[in-house]
Parts: C-alpha cells; structure tokens; sequence
C-alpha cells in the first residue's frame, strides 16, 4: 500500500467512524482497521502535518475541508464501485475488497464514465 493510498483509507475511515459516533478516536481507528495503536498514531502525524485532519486536547480527530474532500471522493468511488461490483454479480465481500483497491488507482475519467454507465 502506498502513501497516498494509506493516507485515503485512514480519512476514509474517520469518515465512515464521524457517521456514527459523536467523536473518532486514533483507537476507534485502529480497532476498525485492525492496527496497532503505534501505526494509527504515525499516520494521524502525518495527516495533522498535511492538514487533512485536527485532532483536539482530548484526542478527538476531525477532518478538515481538504481531508474530508479527500474521503468524501474515496468513500464515493468506493460504494459506487462495490454496488456495480455485486450488480455484475461478484460476492458482495470480494467486490468490497476489490473496490477498495480500485477506488485509489482508478483515473477521474474512467470513474466518471462508470459513473454515468452505473448511475440512472
């Protein structure tokens, strides 16, 4: 997994964890993802030094305009790619996999097209 790629799973993840509880927590992060505390702690740096996250005196990680733009697009790619996924007829688990591979290599364009292929 690269950078960028780890980089859009974690704001995907504060995202999905924000709509359902009233704060996210680096440990709520790392018991979604299956990671340890340590790594959580390493990416969260890295988001709060690009700015795509705030994390409060009582630790309560918020996304910024730039990072929830950010997770907004991959969390989009990545529903819209699992449901044509299951519609093609793959189990739904092996298209939410696969979707998540594909929702951080896949061009603006072609996932544009998909879009309006998929999409009524």
């Amino acid at each position: 997994m690269n950078n960028n790629e780890s980089a859009e799973n974690y704001l995907e993840t504060i995202l999905i964890l924000s709509q359902s509880r009233p704060v996210v927590r680096s440990v709520d992060i790392a018991e979604e993802l299956g990671y340890k505390k340590s790594s959580v702690s390493v990416a969260m740096k890295n988001l709060r030094l690009k700015e795509h996250i705030t994390v409060t005196k009582e630790g309560f990680i918020c996304l910024t305009e730039s990072g929830k733009a950010i997770a907004d697009m991959i969390y989009e790619r990545h529903r819209l790619l699992t449901d044509w996924l299951v519609r093609l007829g793959v189990a739904p688990e092996t298209a939410a996999a696969d979707a998540c591979r594909m929702e951080h290599v896949i061009s603006k364009e072609s996932f544009e097209a998909i879009k309006r292929h998929v999409t009524p």
